[in-house]
């Protein structure tokens, strides 16, 4: 499962919010941790190229020095992590390295060194997500604003959502579910929204329009409720509480963001695609939505294989500095 998992990191306290995270995932599933900085590529004239190569080196240093840290404080946990120092563009490295070291998910804050902004994740995060072809988890940053005190220990998933559509695409997040919540003695919530059919909008619904759309809804209410039941009692989920909610509404977005709000989530959990996801796209619609406008720490588990690309002739390397 994720047994290998990169964490990018840019030597912010944004960033660093991720770190307890990382700790949180790694120990149930035993995994490998890359801790990853990777240094932007100065555009520099000729004239300058010397001061460049300099100013490298230092950063270099730094920047390894910082991981160094972080990689003792995290080993404090029994966790195996190892630290990489790379040159390049930064969310396009990241994504590369991710693809060509195998690794099985990306744990991201949701704002870096940039600072908070009032989107839900920062422009660089945004890359990063669009172009990464693994598992991530985006850490909201906003979360642990004047709380740095509470990146002393890793966070109790007590509460993890996960909504679904009735899809065997949609469990696919189940087993990593399953696991966290063993490990982390959680309750997990799986959430199935039936929506209200839309209906022609060119005048008033009359009572056969209504009706009908009734119909539809407990038609789908019947299915939802039999098919909440027939998951909670599956073998893997034995031991371990859950919880059903069956809702009902015009919108299932924000009947989810309502819910992961009243029941105090902790973690959503969702598999990139649905029922009508589109291979085309990493994502489907739901999960978009929590990207751009989740308040919680969002695990999506990719269900698409990775495509393989040939390597490209700049990728990243450490040995650049010795140019």
């Amino acid at each position: 499962m994720f047994d290998t998992i990169l964490v990018p990191l840019d030597g912010s306290q944004l960033a660093d919010c991720v770190l307890p995270h990382v700790v949180a995932i790694a120990r149930p599933f035993d995994a490998e941790i890359t801790l990853l900085r990777i240094l932007e590529k100065n555009h520099t004239g000729t004239s300058a190229q010397l001061f460049d190569l300099l100013n490298w080196q230092i950063n270099k240093t730094k920047s390894a020095l910082y991981l160094d840290k972080i990689q003792a404080r995290l080993q404090k946990s029994n966790v195996r992590i190892r630290t990489e120092v790379l040159e390049g563009l930064i969310a396009e490295g990241i994504a590369e390295y991710a693809q060509n070291q195998g690794m099985k998910l990306i744990i991201l804050s949701s704002h870096g060194r940039h600072g908070l902004t009032q989107w839900g994740i920062s422009s660089i995060t945004q890359k990063i997500v669009l172009s990464a072809q693994t598992s991530l988890l985006i850490v909201r940053a906003h979360q642990y604003v004047g709380h740095s005190d509470e990146l002393t220990e890793a966070p109790a998933y007590r509460h993890i959502l996960v909504p679904l559509d009735g899809s065997q695409r949609a469990e696919n997040v189940l087993p990593t579910v399953t696991q966290l919540a063993n490990f982390h003695k959680s309750q997990i919530h799986l959430v199935q929204v039936v929506q209200t059919p839309e209906m022609a909008r060119q005048m008033p619904p009359v009572r056969e329009d209504i009706e009908l759309s009734n119909r539809v809804v407990e038609r789908n209410r019947e299915e939802a409720e039999r098919y909440l039941e027939q998951l909670k009692s599956r073998s893997y989920l034995e031991g371990i509480t859950v919880q059903t909610h069956l809702i009902a509404s015009d919108n299932a977005a924000v009947a989810l963001h309502q819910l992961a709000e009243q029941e105090q989530i902790d973690l959503v959990a969702l598999s990139a695609h649905g029922y009508s996801g589109n291979h085309q796209w990493p994502y489907g619609s739901m999960v978009n939505n929590f990207i751009s406008y989740g308040k919680t720490s969002l695990l999506i588990v990719q269900d698409l294989p990775s495509r393989q690309e040939p390597t490209s002739p700049e990728l990243l390397s450490s040995e650049r500095a010795e140019r």
